[in-house]
């Protein structure tokens, strides 16, 4: 073989493997704006449905697409295309309204024309006490060993979507509010620990959440890790890996 010919094939080579790197980051590209994204849960906002150390998929599909789709909002989209409005009890990803660099998870609590309101920490819609019951407590262990009991109870809302909530204190600052009514083409986010959330219920911080603002609707738990713990020390998974939780759909 020549010189010019073992160029020509270490060429050729490189092409074929630069190639390959392109395609596979296009098709990351498509999957994680067109389907799905991972995210990974950063507060215990949501506990106990979702824990410090949680890694989830959110489908970009389930409501269509608007310009926070794309990768730093560059899409020439004005509101949503495809859209599906989400469903009350639906636990989605959004951007946050008074700065959309941030993104937030919650809960589907209000939908457009909704009245909502804490009393005495009972949620009410439209007026009416949604059921709650209690069922157990949250137990949790601190790293230094301190065990903390925290009262759980199940709420159930109009539609029938059942899930988990956690009562901190029986006088959180948010147990009574104002009576909020959600505007047209707007949501109303909670989070399921109650008493350690903010969400649309601080109108200066969250607030009613525009249609456009949302990212998707988590579906599925594909890794947790203990509070503390990267997800790159792969030495400690054995350890450390939640396994009861990988594989749990929301």
């Amino acid at each position: 073989m020549s010189v010019t010919d073992n160029r020509k094939e270490k060429e050729s080579g490189l092409y074929e493997t630069l190639k390959v790197i392109v395609q596979a980051l296009l098709l990351a590209l498509v999957v994680r704006t067109f389907l799905f994204q991972p995210f990974n849960i950063p507060s215990g906002s949501m506990k106990d449905t979702l824990l410090i150390g949680d890694y989830l998929f959110v489908s970009k599909y389930s409501y269509g697409y608007s310009r926070f789709s794309f990768p730093f909002g560059f899409a020439p989209i004005s509101g949503r295309i495809f859209g599906s409005e989400p469903e009350r009890g639906d636990v989605a990803v959004f951007k946050l309204p008074t700065d959309t660099s941030i993104d937030y998870i919650k809960r589907v609590i209000g939908l457009p024309g909704d009245t909502i309101q804490m009393i005495d920490g009972v949620l009410h819609i439209n007026g009416q006490a949604v059921k709650r019951e209690r069922i157990d407590d949250y137990i949790e262990q601190s790293p230094s060993g301190v065990v903390r009991r925290v009262p759980r109870y199940r709420e159930t809302l109009p539609n029938g979507v059942s899930y988990d909530t956690l009562d901190l204190t029986t006088h959180g600052e948010l147990d009574n509010t104002r009576e909020y009514k959600v505007p047209e083409g707007h949501y109303f986010m909670m989070g399921d620990n109650r008493d350690n959330s903010q969400d649309s219920r601080v109108l200066s911080r969250v607030g009613y959440v525009p249609f456009e603002n949302f990212m998707g609707r988590a579906e599925i738990l594909f890794f947790s890790m203990k509070d503390g713990t990267p997800a790159y020390q792969f030495w400690r998974w054995p350890w450390d890996v939640r396994w009861n939780r990988i594989g749990r759909t929301l």
